[in-house]
């Protein structure tokens, strides 16, 4: 079991966007998550699903204080300079409210769709810490691109660079990096503000992105793994979970049960009921499920997916009570 004591010990809430409708629709449902107490909203970084940084930007205008993230980008998508270029106009148009979210791609196919040679998984992961060091180096740069000196020169007009302060060294947004493996994970402790600690497993023997949900017993030993990565960070680092289901019920072992069929018993009824990722129960039971978990694994960032997030808003109140 990992250390208990973090001093990073108040919660904060977000959900995914699964789905982009209309800009009306969209604009809605990010005003009625502000309204239920939500602090993020995340976009993922997926083919056949809305871009990352235009959803962002939409999301900071509607509302007045909800942050907004990447959860995460696909290293391989990305050239450095214009994500840099991506980043920092984000953060500017969204008021520094970004936090930018990054890992090292698992969905083969989406490779393949988008003509994008698909590595090794160590090869994918140097590529992520790379682009990490790379993104901190463009935000610190005291100068701009030297071709573009004599116009900025001319017109005024100033390099592009991040609002926030906080991550990058103390020059960009909050840095994310989430995941399961050793050296997604050492990356994270080692240089990220948030380490989320990824709640699926690629099942073996199985093509790339099929995922199960893990254990409890997998979820300790990747916190302390992380932990030990992060050192005398440990304590200053936000730890998040990202929530695979949301089950509202009065009979918590009823619904693991179906769950259990239905991953065709991948996962036993107490192994489910046990992971920091599913909350199943009353609204009582799956809060007092994550102060439990705060104090075993540190846990105090979580994000549900879009379809559940009104299921969970209730629980919300609740912890923020007990702080």
């Amino acid at each position: 079991m990992t250390d208990p004591v973090t001093p990073v010990t108040g919660f904060r809430f977000s959900y995914n966007i699964f789905g982009i409708e209309s800009l009306t629709s969209f604009t809605g449902t990010c005003r009625r998550a502000e309204r239920l107490g939500y602090d993020t909203v995340f976009a993922a970084d997926h083919l056949g699903i809305a871009s990352p940084f235009p959803a962002l930007v939409a999301a900071a205008a509607a509302t007045r204080r909800l942050r907004v993230g990447t959860l995460v980008l696909n290293a391989s998508f990305w050239n450095p300079a214009l994500l840099a270029r991506e980043v920092a106009t984000a953060d500017v148009l969204t008021g520094g409210r970004l936090e930018l979210g990054l890992g090292a791609g698992h969905m083969k196919w989406e490779y393949e769709a988008a003509g994008i040679e698909w590595e090794p998984f160590g090869a994918r992961a140097e590529r992520l810490e790379a682009l990490i060091g790379e993104l901190g180096r463009l935000f610190a740069a005291e100068e701009g691109y030297a071709e573009q000196a004599a116009l900025r020169e001319n017109f005024g007009i100033p390099v592009l660079r991040p609002v926030q302060r906080g991550g990058f060294g103390g020059h960009g947004p909050p840095l994310i990096v989430g995941g399961t493996g050793d050296h997604i994970l050492r990356i994270a402790g080692e240089r990220a503000d948030i380490v989320s600690v990824a709640g699926v497993f690629q099942l073996k023997g199985k093509p790339p992105g099929t995922m199960r949900i893990a254990t409890a017993e997998e979820a300790d030993e990747r916190v302390a793994f992380a932990r030990r990565q992060a050192g005398e960070r440990a304590g200053r680092v936000e730890w998040h979970a990202l929530i695979q289901l949301v089950v509202i019920t009065d009979d918590r072992a009823g619904a693991a049960g179906t769950l259990a069929e239905r991953f065709g018993h991948i996962l036993s009824v107490e192994e489910i009921l046990g992971s920091p990722f599913v909350l199943l129960g009353t609204v009582e039971e799956i809060a007092d499920q994550l102060l439990a978990q705060r104090e075993r694994y540190g846990f105090t960032y979580y994000t549900v997916h879009g379809p559940y997030m009104e299921a969970f808003a209730p629980v919300i109140p609740r912890l923020r009570a007990v702080g």
